[in-house]
């Protein structure tokens, strides 16, 4: 049997009411070194993909292959580019230029289902930033063929032509998936989640600015039409906090349930990015942004009876609060602290500089340094043992008690949400106790995650050795390194800026650069 152990235990002392974190040696050495390493496990990741699985999908480092879970398009080279880029590897990023003419976005190899969203987020939007990023210096001395910079932007139009089908229903909120192979056709949902519906507006306007064809940007700005102004009255429990569900019939919300997780995330996480891409246009983004956020500090907070110094977000289901949340939803914090920079708001810095240390709890309290897929807590401002604030398994109960939480999903797919929400931390406040988070962090992923090839998803961080799932996420490469990157790299162009206005660029939800309007 494998025990559970509390890392936080062998860490710091969990009797104090303020969480603390003091400046911790490392060896790495000062920050250039730092970047320096994370590019050489880009670097590595990407040749493991490129020498066992492209132009395929996605990596399965255990036994060398691969998977095409994503179209059978290459997405873990599209969703790259923007790191090769970022990360200046001269070498991938021509690898994967050289790739993009030849892929067929007008269909698939094989019949099957295609995510509209996932398309747009790993695909579309790699292909539009790696235009932004190559058209302009100091990135466009990376191109060995100018000519592939072009077909960036005919690709990204090539694909949004064969996906805007999916807004062909009565409201014009879109259908989440399609096909093209054998022909053309929507999947026949009848509804459509906010994140997966709302998450589409940053890349769609910003096809449309630069080839000067509205007709995108007016899809995606209708279909969130009925997210800004959200109907009945009654789906929105709290005051800019939604129901998740929509109608494909005619825009109502089904449901009154959310939160800062799953179908819903990046919803919120755009309303303050496209107030960013265009202040004068996206106004009233900005106001439904700063309603969620309000309405997320003052009914959403959660403190776990035991660690009444940490900050967790609860899901909601109507009014009623639920303490539960996920891997996903600790990029919260940064899109706080985004939304504070922008609007010059010193409480949302705060109070995303809160969920920063509280959301990374979860990787210091875990025996491996890395943070599970889902977690609850106890709240006891709740009615306990109710259906909604459950107690720990006996099993559990033990490492809740001085950890806070329990895992409820033990797996670690290589996702970056608190590395992102450590990255903005770090720029809002310049403190390099962030930077040691990251980089601690960092070691630790790197340490149970690295395979033959590359690194692999995790299936259980609760235990040392607790398994892997045969799979490297594209995400890794886009997102996680990348932000891991910019921790360190202090000289980059696309730094977020502790003056909003001096920011000329803004990150989609797959940490793609998109330039600003």
């Amino acid at each position: 049997m494998k025990m559970r152990v509390t890392k936080s235990c062998l860490l710091f002392s969990l009797t104090g009411s303020s969480l603390a974190y003091p400046k911790r040696e490392t060896s790495a050495g000062p920050d250039a070194q730092k970047a320096k390493a994370i590019k050489e496990t880009y670097q590595r990741s990407w040749k493991g993909y490129y020498d066992h699985a492209f132009p395929n999908d996605t990596l399965t480092p255990l036994t060398n292959s691969y998977v095409n879970d994503r179209n059978r398009w290459g997405v873990t080279a599209i969703d790259a580019i923007s790191a090769s880029i970022v990360l200046r590897d001269e070498k991938s990023v021509n690898q994967i230029l050289e790739f993009v003419p030849t892929i067929n976005f007008t269909t698939t190899a094989e019949p099957g289902d295609i995510s509209l969203f996932e398309t747009n987020i790993r695909y579309f939007g790699g292909l539009l930033s790696a235009y932004d990023l190559l058209s302009q210096e100091p990135w466009s001395d990376l191109v060995t063929n100018n000519t592939h910079v072009e077909a960036c932007l005919k690709q990204a139009q090539s694909l949004a032509d064969s996906l805007k089908f999916a807004f062909d229903t009565p409201s014009g909120v879109p259908d989440p998936i399609i096909q093209l192979n054998p022909e053309p056709k929507r999947h026949g949902s009848t509804q459509n989640n906010i994140a997966e519906a709302g998450t589409l507006v940053l890349e769609w306007t910003r096809l449309s600015d630069i080839t000067g064809d509205p007709r995108y940007a007016e899809l995606a700005q209708k279909a969130e039409s009925y997210m800004l102004k959200p109907s009945p009255p009654e789906t929105e429990p709290f005051p800019g906090l939604t129901g998740t569900f929509l109608s494909l019939e005619d825009g109502t919300f089904v449901d009154k349930d959310g939160g800062w997780g799953g179908y819903t995330d990046s919803f919120y996480e755009y309303l303050i990015k496209m107030f960013l891409y265009d202040p004068e246009e996206f106004g009233l983004y900005k106001e439904r942004w700063i309603a969620a956020a309000d309405s997320t500090i003052q009914f959403l907070s959660s403190h776990p009876s035991t660690r009444e110094d940490i900050t967790f977000l609860a899901q909601y289901a109507g009014t009623d609060i639920i303490p539960t949340s996920s891997h996903l939803a600790s990029f919260t914090g940064g899109n706080f602290m985004l939304g504070g920079i922008v609007l010059k708001e010193q409480k949302y810095i705060d109070f995303g500089l809160t969920l920063a240390n509280s959301y990374y709890e979860t990787y210091r309290g875990i025996i491996t340094g890395i943070g599970p897929e889902g977690f609850r807590w106890v709240d006891n401002t709740l009615p306990t043992n109710s259906t909604n604030n459950l107690q720990p398994p006996s099993e559990d109960a033990g490492f809740c008690e001085k950890a806070g939480f329990w895992a409820t999903s033990t797996a670690y797919i290589l996702r970056p949400g608190i590395l992102e929400t450590l990255y903005y931390a770090y720029r809002a406040t310049g403190d390099k106790n962030y930077q040691d988070m990251a980089w601690e962090a960092y070691e630790n992923i790197v340490a149970a995650a690295e395979t033959g090839a590359a690194f692999s998803s995790l299936r259980d961080v609760t235990v040392v050795g607790g398994g892997y799932i045969d799979k490297m996420e594209s995400f890794w490469l886009t997102e996680t390194l990348k932000y891991l990157f910019l921790m360190f790299d202090e000289e980059s162009e696309l730094q977020v800026q502790k003056e909003g206005s001096k920011m000329r660029w803004v990150f989609n939800t797959e940490a793609h650069p998109v330039k600003i309007r």
